[in-house]
């Protein structure tokens, strides 16, 4: 079996948005992502620390949840508190899922404007 080694590095994420200007508001008025540019018919890029997060209408066939993104981020209780302030409703409070011997594994989960599932990741050291 021959592996492909190219395949090392993600460039574009793709997530579902039945109404794209809502979305992007969502996206870059309330979890402060950098919208790079919008195309016809209703796309939006944004960046994501060199990822491209792209929202689009969906087809009928990929009109369901798809995969959770995980945001990485440093300290989870404060990042959770901003976006609450900015009306954003978690699912999770943060929450420890794995002590390792070097780091804790935090999460907390919300909703986007489109019900798509996301993810704060925090992982501190011990």
């Amino acid at each position: 079996m021959m592996v492909v080694s190219a395949l090392s590095r993600i460039h574009q994420i793709s997530i579902r948005a039945h109404d794209t200007e809502r979305a992007v508001r969502f996206y870059r008025d309330t979890l402060g992502l950098k919208l790079l540019f919008q195309a016809p018919p209703a796309l939006a890029f944004f960046d994501c620390g060199g990822i491209r997060l792209m929202l689009s209408p969906p087809e009928a066939e990929f009109d369901h949840q798809g995969s959770i993104i995980y945001f990485g981020i440093e300290d989870i209780k404060a990042t959770r508190e901003v976006l609450v302030a900015g009306g954003v409703a978690f699912r999770t409070e943060p929450h420890m899922i794995a002590k390792l011997p070097d780091r804790e594994v935090w999460l907390a989960d919300f909703k986007d404007s489109e019900g798509n599932v996301l993810a704060l990741m925090s992982e501190p050291k011990t």
